[in-house]
């Protein structure tokens, strides 16, 4: 198995991004914002991006990879940079692997910060902010068709066409980015969705190393 990494930047910290449920280490760049952003990380530690395996460059998968095999996936790319320990920084469902990769390898981990994530994705009896597993998976359903047909559902006019073109490069229609149509989004959504991890998070959270942002909305 074959993992695609990248490393960008000098700065004293390491730092990794763990994507959500898709990704592509060189299509990234050429989407606009999202360059400005890891260029903004990039100022200011040793910024070190992959892709998940089955997703982007990395090797395709028959099945979704389990959770510990994820999290094993992070470690070797540590490894291979050369990184002993990092600050580990999870987008979506990123998140959650960050979370139980801190739990597992405290001593790798210098912080964990996550980025629109989650401990526990579903409603449940003690926990009413989340969706219905019927509301997830209509919200799965919506995420596979628009990445299928590289058509995103975004309001704004100008921004739409930008989206459209860059989200077409990533597709499973898009040539260019064959390795990421090995990805099912539907299954690979399921593994970081369905278990609760919030005691995970009780047992990794410091104070000291935890970081916190609401949007505006």
């Amino acid at each position: 198995m074959s993992i695609a990494y990248q490393v960008v930047g000098e700065g004293e910290i390491d730092l990794v991004l763990v994507p959500g449920f898709v990704s592509h280490v060189e299509v990234a760049w050429e989407e606009p914002r999202l360059a400005r952003f890891l260029t903004r990380l990039a100022s200011f530690s040793r910024l070190i991006v992959f892709d998940k395996r089955g997703t982007g460059m990395s090797d395709p998968v028959d099945n979704p990879p389990s959770i510990d095999e994820r999290m094993d996936d992070i470690g070797a790319v540590m490894d291979a940079v050369g990184s002993t320990r990092a600050a580990i920084f999870g987008v979506s469902e990123g998140g959650t692997l960050s979370l139980l990769f801190g739990e597992a390898h405290p001593e790798r981990a210098r912080a964990v910060v996550l980025y629109g994530s989650w401990s526990r994705r579903l409603v449940g009896p003690d926990y009413p902010y989340g969706p219905t597993p019927e509301e997830l998976e209509a919200v799965v359903d919506g995420m596979a068709r628009s990445w299928a047909s590289g058509r995103p559902k975004i309001r704004t006019s100008a921004v739409r066409c930008r989206a459209r073109r860059w989200t077409a490069s990533t597709s499973a229609t898009s040539p260019a980015a064959a390795p990421i149509s090995s990805f099912r989004p539907r299954r690979n959504s399921r593994t970081c969705t369905q278990p609760d991890w919030r005691n995970s998070w009780c047992r990794t959270t410091d104070p000291r190393s935890s970081a916190w942002t609401r949007s505006g909305t």
